[in-house]
């Protein structure tokens, strides 16, 4: 479309009154000077210019100028690109759309009240049949054409007597919206080729026969295996339901675990699953920080796996040691502390990659009461079983059975061993254990070459008077006629020292502890007295050997010197305490688990007196053993159900010093100064 500048209006001589304001202002000309109009009343006539005009000469006002008028959209864009998919790059649009819609509202209202609307498809049968009746009129009057048959008339009527007319009931409203469609993306990698083996043989008649001759005698033998008997009261299978099964074609676990290979890629597999299954604890155990420690001193425990062998869910969880060397593996020992409740025992290593079941499982005749890690050798675990055994496994080993055990002949004990501990190995480097038992005996166990030998270090006492023992010249413990009626006094625990091997302190069940050495195997060098039930644990401080914990059934837990009789510090905990451990970080950080299901974590250099955590862990059950993880910040902890709880500690609870084990010594230290002033 093309405009173009008007021509001026050809002059006229004179203006008439239906001329307007303006036309009389643009021809000034047109009056004659000096003659007066009859438009004399007029204001006259002043050019009013905007003070920025462009003042233009007269070939340029006359310059004609065309313009060409589209419906583009000047405000759409010009540089859409879209990718495409036969030739994988990106190209520019060209085709852009100018349409701009301001407001576009689709409405369908029907009133209900109208009862003459009818729906469009009703009213085009109507105009059909209006069509058809209008032709039939016309074929009337017509008369030529003809009438149609009498019989099509009558139906035509009948319909139109059946339909009527359709009511709007409802009011319908039609709504649409179209959304924005992803581009597609597409993804590829490259992957290695798995390995190709070529095999090749030469097969000839009577290789085929070898092979089918060796197949008849497989047959032959599989039916002269003896069957085993059927119950009694069930009777025998038809003869349909029978399948001859050959021993090469029965495979079982034994197939998969002789190929090491395919073991190992097996493990992996089961791991992935694992991880995927329970990848919300695995990112917490990685990513888990507690927030509100910022805001205060005290800490909590995150739950994280639960681990449970599903073999033998009745038994208790009475022993629990991680492994020296393996960050993610640990021992777990099944057992039971009720006499009554007595029978095999087993032993399960749990990984932290593997909630799900055990890497390695070990069934003993007894119930397992102890277990510990070799520290040089951390395949080795040492065993103290329900009956007085010791046995000693290597997990390295294929075999299912241990590689050491202890016999009647070879001074095995005569009641429960409740704890085992390694130490270093001797002059001749051989391995050696030591063992605690209710029957009063502290044994060194000699691993030899094809036996274990033993050594009894001491044999515990009852001692009548606290002070008779440094009253006796001798070393001090009751008579011979008072060492007969007493007899000897029930170990439940030990622990050494971290510097002097000869050194170790023991827990028995009158609720005394008494400090002893290797080298002196008649008398005690120092009894602790303060607890009055049974002590379940001792522990040296990592840091400051002097310094043990020892936990009781009495409720308390109570920090020793091992040169002082009386205890430095005493903690009461409201119930039974199972078990207590340091933390491998810091001097003053410990645990306790009780058996009202609670795991109490104290700091000494925060608060002397009360836990910096106080957390219930486990419902309905006792809490009976508990460890840290000496490379992560997980606490282990069992209870009487045969289940494992894996708690990660908050970052108030493993706080770790910035400048070595020295000032982790002179913190307790200062700790202990201050408790010995405020007793």
């Amino acid at each position: 479309m093309k405009s173009t500048r008007r021509n001026k209006a050809p002059e006229t001589g004179a203006l008439g009154r239906t001329a307007s304001t303006h036309s009389i202002r643009s021809n000034p000309q047109d009056e004659a000077p000096g003659l007066g109009g009859t438009d004399d009343w007029l204001p006259p006539k002043v050019l009013l210019k905007p003070p920025g005009q462009l003042q233009l000469t007269e070939p340029e006002l006359n310059e004609e100028i065309t313009r060409i008028l589209n419906a583009n959209n000047p405000h759409a864009p010009q540089n859409i690109a879209r990718f495409s998919h036969k030739e994988q790059v990106f190209k520019a649009n060209t085709n852009v759309e100018h349409l701009v819609v301001h407001f576009e509202f689709d409405g369908y209202l029907i009133y209900q009240g109208v009862e003459d609307v009818v729906p469009a498809a009703t009213t085009t049968e109507g105009t059909e049949d209006a069509a058809a009746g209008g032709g039939e009129a016309n074929g009337e009057n017509e008369g030529a054409a003809g009438a149609p048959p009498p019989d099509t008339a009558e139906v035509v009527e009948e319909e139109k007597k059946q339909k009527g007319v359709v009511k709007n009931v409802f009011n319908f409203s039609e709504r649409a919206s179209q959304t924005v469609n992803n581009p597609y993306r597409e993804r590829s990698t490259n992957t290695e080729p798995p390995p190709q083996k070529i095999f090749s043989d030469t097969v000839n008649q009577w290789s085929i026969f070898d092979a089918y001759m060796e197949d008849q005698q497989q047959k032959e033998r599989a039916k002269e295996k003896p069957k085993p008997a059927a119950p009694a009261g069930l009777k025998g299978h038809k003869d349909e339901d029978r399948q001859n099964i050959l021993p090469a074609e029965a495979h079982g676990e034994e197939v998969y675990y002789k190929n090491p290979e395919l073991r190992k890629a097996l493990t992996i597999i089961e791991r992935m699953a694992n991880q995927n299954t329970f990848d919300d604890v695995a990112q917490d155990f990685k990513y888990w920080e507690d927030a509100s420690d910022e805001l205060s001193k005290s800490g909590t425990l995150l739950p994280l796996w639960r681990f449970l062998c599903e073999k033998d869910k009745r038994k208790q969880v009475t022993a629990l040691c991680w492994n020296p060397a393996l960050s993610d593996l640990f021992a777990v020992g099944y057992g039971s502390y009720e006499f009554s409740k007595q029978g095999p025992g087993m032993i399960a290593c749990f990984t932290l990659k593997n909630p799900s079941n055990p890497e390695y499982l070990y069934v003993t005749e007894s119930g397992v009461m102890c277990l510990d890690f070799h520290p040089q050798h951390p395949s080795m675990i040492a065993v103290g079983l329900y009956d007085g055994s010791v046995l000693v496994y290597d997990i390295s080993k294929k075999s299912d059975g241990p590689i050491f055990k202890s016999s009647s002949r070879a001074g095995k004990h005569t009641d429960p061993v409740w704890q085992v501990c390694w130490q270093k190995d001797d002059l001749d480097d051989n391995a050696n254990f030591f063992s605690v038992s209710s029957d009063g005996r502290v044994t060194q166990w000699t691993l030899l070459k094809n036996e274990l030998n033993h050594t009894d270090v001491i044999k515990l006492r009852y001692d009548m008077d606290p002070l008779y023992a440094s009253q006796e010249p001798s070393g001090g413990g009751p008579g011979p006629e008072d060492g007969k009626l007493f007899g000897l006094a029930g170990g439940c625990c030990f622990d050494f020292h971290k510097k002097l091997d000869h050194l170790f302190v023991v827990g028995t069940e009158e609720g005394r502890i008494h400090k002893c050495s290797k080298d002196y195997n008649s008398q005690y060098l120092l009894s602790f007295e303060g607890h009055q039930m049974s002590v379940y644990t001792v522990r040296y401080n990592k840091f400051n050997c002097n310094i043990f914990l020892s936990a009781s059934a009495d409720w308390t837990v109570k920090l020793w010197d091992h040169d002082q009789a009386k205890p430095l510090m005493s903690f009461d905990l409201n119930s039974s305490v199972g078990d207590i451990a340091w933390a491998p970080y810091s001097s003053t950080v410990f645990a306790a688990a009780t058996s009202d299901g609670k795991v109490f974590v104290f700091d000494l250099n925060e608060n002397k007196n009360l836990p910096v955590c106080e957390q219930a862990v486990v419902r309905k059950a006792k809490l009976t053993h508990i460890a840290f993880n000496p490379f992560e910040p997980i606490l282990a902890v069992g209870d009487d159900k045969g289940s494992v709880v894996s708690l990660k500690l908050s970052p108030n609870l493993r706080k770790k010093p910035r400048g070595g084990d020295e000032d982790e010594v002179g913190k307790l230290e200062r700790v202990l100064g201050l408790g010995k002033v405020d007793k």
